[in-house]
């Protein structure tokens, strides 16, 4: 007889599972042919059952505890061997650990986006993922619908399957909810407890597992629906959008009159813009009859005056304007524009020096100085 020849004949006395992995649901105790001597020794750790199989049918099944085993307690196995009067040789069975404790941290999520109809964007698709855990509850369940005769059975083996569950039932209840997109992240709690009933009654009568714990991490939709809502909070941000493009003009035109190198002339015409700008953008206020002209002349006032003519002044190379007949008069008498400032407005030809020009003619000689008296 062989070395390994005799060890397969020795005699098993003690039968023990010492679990060092995370994710193990069941796992045979190793027997290589051999047999279990009466009065064998079966440990079984707290988070553990051991279940006996012969001929393949469940025999007894042990929960945590320390047992000689002995026809006194393994009253099934008794019977199927026919030991009516206790028995002295040993015996060939398989011995299978459950661990029932839980398993952490696995995945589930939705390969493919659900789609939803909601009550406010319509038909849109969301993704969601999360994590769950995973208990053995039926060891006689587990072993005869999902393990068989697997020497080794992980969270891994029974993952797709679960997962497959967890998704399908996400959509049906996401899907008979009518909570809106918006409302997804407020009700992930409500959901996932309602998602943890819905899966727990798919798997704990058939094949013997319990869901304890489902997580719903986050619930998502597509990024062009995500870009679009952070578009509209943005609007809704800003709150009025003419006075926010007011405000933008309105600084934009400041800095060009500060960047503009024309020291005291630049911020006078970038002054100006400004008003000619704010005119345009608000001429209900600039000028309450041109809103509704009906109830100016309703009212029997008198019409509004004739448009001011509007002069545009070259400094530089760089055309600036439109300004009224006042702010040029003002421009005259702060030195700013001159006699051979180069000027234009609708109707001329071309630009002329404003000396030129007979409606600023009259304006230059008024703010020009006298001569000085003579010296005594």
């Amino acid at each position: 007889m062989g070395l390994f020849d005799l060890i397969r004949s020795e005699l098993i006395d003690i039968i023990e599972w010492i679990d060092d992995t995370q994710h193990t649901l069941v796992w045979r105790f190793p027997r290589h042919d051999n047999e279990i001597k009466n009065g064998a020794q079966l440990i079984v750790r707290p988070g553990q059952t051991a279940v006996f199989v012969y001929k393949g049918e469940i025999a007894d099944i042990y929960p945590p505890g320390h047992y000689q085993l002995t026809t006194d307690n393994m009253p099934v196995m008794t019977t199927l061997q026919g030991w009516k009067y206790g028995f002295d040789s040993p015996f060939k069975a398989e011995v299978y650990f459950v661990s029932t404790r839980q398993l952490t941290d696995l995945k589930w999520g939705t390969p493919n986006p659900i789609m939803l109809r909601d009550p406010e964007f319509g038909p849109i698709r969301i993704r969601a993922f999360g994590t769950y855990a995973l208990r053995a509850v039926d060891p006689k369940a587990l072993l005869l619908e999902i393990v068989g005769t697997n020497g080794e059975f992980g969270a891994d083996d029974v993952n797709v399957l679960l997962r497959s569950i967890i998704q399908s039932s996400f959509a049906d209840l996401i899907g008979s909810s009518q909570i809106a997109a918006l409302d997804l992240a407020s009700n992930y709690e409500q959901l996932a407890a309602q998602l943890r009933e819905r899966v727990v009654e798919k798997i704990d009568d058939e094949y013997g597992l319990d869901c304890p714990q489902l997580f719903i991490v986050n619930i998502s939709l597509p990024e062009s629906v995500e870009k679009a809502l952070d578009t509209r909070t943005s609007m809704g941000v800003i709150g009025d959008m003419n006075r926010f493009q007011q405000f933008q003009m309105g600084q934009a035109m400041t800095s060009a009159a500060e960047n503009g190198g024309g020291g005291g002339a630049a911020e006078g015409l970038g002054l100006g813009l400004g008003v000619a700008m704010a005119g345009r953008m608000m001429p209900g206020a600039m000028n309450p009859g041109a809103m509704n002209p009906g109830a100016a002349a309703g009212s029997g006032g008198p019409p509004p005056p004739p448009a001011a003519t509007a002069w545009y002044v070259a400094k530089d190379g760089v055309t600036h304007g439109p300004f009224t007949a006042e702010q040029i008069r003002s421009g005259i008498g702060s030195g700013e524009m001159g006699a051979e400032s180069m000027v234009w407005s609708s109707g001329m030809g071309g630009w002329l020096m404003a000396k030129d020009v007979p409606a600023l003619a009259s304006m230059l000689a008024a703010g020009s100085p006298p001569p000085p008296p003579p010296a005594n």
